[in-house]
């Protein structure tokens, strides 16, 4: 349950930078029995996605499909690993306007499309502790 002070309602992915995405599917296939429920590329970050459904969350496997993708740099950078947390919230804009308020930095000005119908905005990972945030709207 959340009050009015706080922007998330709940977790809504931890997303996982993978070179190679059909391992990492049949990674969690294979170990964990888990099956994508969302499968879909999002041309303007340039990455390929699949969702693993976990109660109300997700587990986000991204790998990119344009060398130049933040992933894609990500992963020449530090190699395959946690990439970023998801929050749901339920207002992008205003969770937005709220960080920028208190001073922190965010990589996008405005919230803009995501996967799944979403709305989404990130917060720099150096205003949060070295973690890149996502907010999402649903």
């Amino acid at each position: 349950m959340t009050d009015d002070k706080t922007l998330f309602s709940e977790i809504d992915h931890v997303a996982i930078a993978v070179n190679d995405l059909e391992e990492a599917i049949e990674f969690y296939r294979s170990t964990f029995g888990a099956e994508v429920e969302h499968r879909e590329v999002v041309d303007s970050d340039g990455v390929e996605e699949a969702l693993i459904k976990v109660a109300e969350s997700y587990i986000q496997l991204l790998t990119p499909t344009k060398e130049d993708s933040p992933v894609a740099k990500y992963l020449e950078k530090r190699g395959q690993g946690l990439h970023h947390v998801g929050y749901r919230v339920k207002d992008c804009k205003a969770a937005l306007e709220a960080v920028k308020a208190s001073g922190r930095r965010v990589i996008d000005e405005e919230p803009r499309p995501g996967s799944r119908g979403t709305t989404v905005a990130f917060v720099h990972p150096s205003a949060a502790f070295g973690t890149l945030i996502e907010l999402v709207q649903e």
